[in-house]
């Protein structure tokens, strides 16, 4: 049954991502209604997708590689979606969906099979640890796409040719406001997973699959030292503005470069058998 409702997402994500990039070149504004609600469908079909699957695995659906591809799509429109709603700010569904639909689509090409945990991953905390760094990965790409956003406007503001999507984007303040919101809560979050994540793989994982787990931490922790430094830079430097847009575009490539290298290099970290 997930796998029907898993085409029924990407049909779904496919439709809303055609009628926003038709939206940001028309101008209709009833186009984002559209695009809002077939967003919202598609959401609701991705959580059935998630719970079958859920279902049929007995266990969390993020412990392969495309489960937590399915996983972080599914995060990252609930996450747009809160957004959306809490802003009126349907036009950020234009940027965002057709990266969710991407992640669906390379979820497809990847092996499907379903991996019994270990009995020490056999734990309440897994969902918990994992939730929380995907829920903080997602508000770290939202951020990126609210700084793409404000690139543009500004780039229109400019070269004074007030035309295309200048009309149909936030203000530079909100996008910049609402980056930096963003990047306070994807860092809190990634500093929770990391710690959570650290304690835990001590107690629970030992040393057998240690070097898996340290490439993940590693990587986690550039990437907060990236945010770290990009949220200080604000705070003391007043880094803010395109400079914010710029750094935390650069932060989140470093963070989705380390999650497709662990995922699709090293195979993850908490989906394996033994």
């Amino acid at each position: 049954m997930s796998a029907i409702f898993y085409y029924i997402t990407v049909a779904l994500y496919f439709t809303a991502t055609i009628v926003f990039i038709v939206y940001l070149f028309s101008h209709k504004e009833k186009l984002t209604l559209i695009g809002q609600y077939v967003l919202i469908g598609g959401a609701v079909s991705h959580t059935v997708t998630i719970l079958a699957r859920w279902v049929a695995t007995g266990h969390a659906p993020f412990t392969s590689t495309h489960e937590s591809f399915i996983f972080y799509s599914w995060m990252l429109v609930v996450v747009t979606l809160v957004i959306m709603f809490r802003y009126s700010q349907r036009v950020i569904g234009a940027f965002v969906t057709p990266f969710a639909l991407v992640l669906l689509i390379m979820a497809s090409f990847l092996p499907r099979d379903i991996i019994p945990l270990t009995p020490v991953l056999e734990s309440y905390w897994l969902p918990v640890h994992v939730s929380i760094a995907f829920l903080g990965n997602a508000f770290f790409a939202l951020a990126f796409f609210l700084g793409v956003m404000y690139l543009i406007q500004q780039k229109y503001l400019k070269s004074r040719k007030l035309s295309g999507m200048f009309y149909v984007l936030p203000s530079l303040d909100l996008l910049d406001e609402l980056n930096y919101r963003c990047l306070q809560l994807g860092f809190t979050l990634l500093t929770l997973a990391i710690i959570t994540g650290s304690i835990w793989s001590e107690y629970a994982l030992a040393d057998w699959m240690s070097d898996k787990v340290r490439v993940r931490q590693v990587w986690s922790f550039i990437a907060w030292i990236l945010y770290a430094a990009l949220l200080h830079g604000r705070l003391t430097a007043g880094w803010r503005g395109r400079k914010a847009a710029l750094l935390s575009g650069a932060a989140f490539i470093v963070l989705i470069g380390s999650f497709l290298i662990i995922n699709l290099v090293l195979g993850g970290a908490h989906g394996l058998t033994g």
